[in-house]
């Protein structure tokens, strides 16, 4: 997934433009998958953000900087 298209899929999902839940759920799953999060990191970066409320752009940035950490 290119960055653009990860900007306007998470954009979508903020503006709720989803035909229903279940639609959400599929894109918020490949973006994890797309940036190697672990299963509800965007979501979280979207609706439980940390300090302000970020942007798409924003919201990417922080999935692609997602880096897991060693037991």
């Amino acid at each position: 997934m290119t960055r653009e298209t990860a900007v306007a899929v998470v954009q979508k999902i903020m503006d709720a433009a989803y035909a229903d839940d279940a639609e959400a759920d599929r894109a918020l799953a490949a973006l994890d998958r797309a940036f190697g999060c672990p299963s509800g990191y965007v979501s979280d970066l979207i609706f439980w953000p940390k300090g302000h409320e970020p942007t798409a752009a924003e919201v990417v940035e922080q999935a692609l900087a997602y880096r897991p950490f060693a037991l």
